[in-house]
């Protein structure tokens, strides 16, 4: 979903060997996000650029938790003969090419 959201984002992810777990979010529009803490407890978040990418993915977990999935889970999807994705439900819809 984030793929969708916010295209050519990357992601990483560390966990030290104290537990203490960092994942990073770049974008190549220079947005980034980089979030930090340990089990159990809400990470520190860090973002800047023009995207709130950290922001976008909290929307999409929102989501996920509040509906119990993402619009994206069985959706229709048309290929056209370029090989362009259209995939829609309802009000959601978004374009892969």
């Amino acid at each position: 979903m984030l793929e969708l959201r916010a295209p050519g984002t990357e992601c990483a992810y560390r966990e030290d060997e104290d537990g203490r777990r960092t994942a990073w979010l770049v974008h190549p529009d220079g947005s980034w996000a980089r979030a930090t803490g340990s089990k159990g407890e809400p990470p520190t978040v860090h973002q800047s650029g023009p995207r709130r990418l950290w922001d976008v993915l909290e929307r999409i977990r929102n989501r996920l938790n509040t509906r119990g999935g993402l619009p994206v889970y069985g959706v229709p999807l048309t290929i056209t003969p370029e090989g362009a994705i259209h995939l829609s439900r309802g009000r959601w819809n978004a374009t892969i090419s």
